[in-house]
């Protein structure tokens, strides 16, 4: 098993996040839309998305195994979104795209290619969850073949 080995399909390239890739990082998570249904505030300017590139990816990329992605079309090789699984036994699949880019399959296209990934690495499950007010994260989830188990309200 290896740390986010790169991944290719027929319009994306799946990689590591690099230096470079900041403004691409930021672009996408200073949207508060992208962003609503998410765990955390949207980022709020180019520090705040260093930090964030810096110890939720080159931090974890020190690690001997992962999958945390950054999304990119082929023809330009910039992120434009991520995939993320985590790496405790939920083994918990994480996405977020540029809403100028939802609707085209993208999302589902990647994790697709993550999760053949996990596939031969040996991972048997993953879980996912979306927000009910969330239902087309949820869409993507069917079209990858997750079923619904059950359902839960925060605390």
């Amino acid at each position: 098993m290896s740390n986010t080995p790169m991944l290719k399909t027929e319009r994306l390239i799946l990689r590591r996040f690099e230096e470079k890739d900041v403004q691409a990082l930021l672009d996408i998570l200073r949207d508060e839309e992208v962003n609503t249904f998410l765990p955390w505030f949207p980022c709020a300017s180019l520090q705040q998305a260093q930090q964030e590139l810096r110890h939720k990816y080159q931090k974890y990329y020190e690690r001997p195994s992962g999958y945390r992605y950054a999304v990119c079309l082929q023809q330009d090789n910039v992120p434009i979104g991520y995939v993320h699984v985590g790496d405790d036994d939920s083994h918990d699949l994480g996405y977020g795209l540029r809403k100028e880019f939802w609707h085209k399959g993208i999302t589902t296209e990647a994790a697709k290619a993550v999760m053949a990934q996990l596939k031969k690495d040996g991972c048997a499950y993953i879980t996912a969850t979306h927000d009910v007010q969330n239902p087309h994260s949820g869409d993507v989830m069917k079209k990858l073949g997750m079923t619904y188990r059950y359902s839960y309200e925060e605390q």
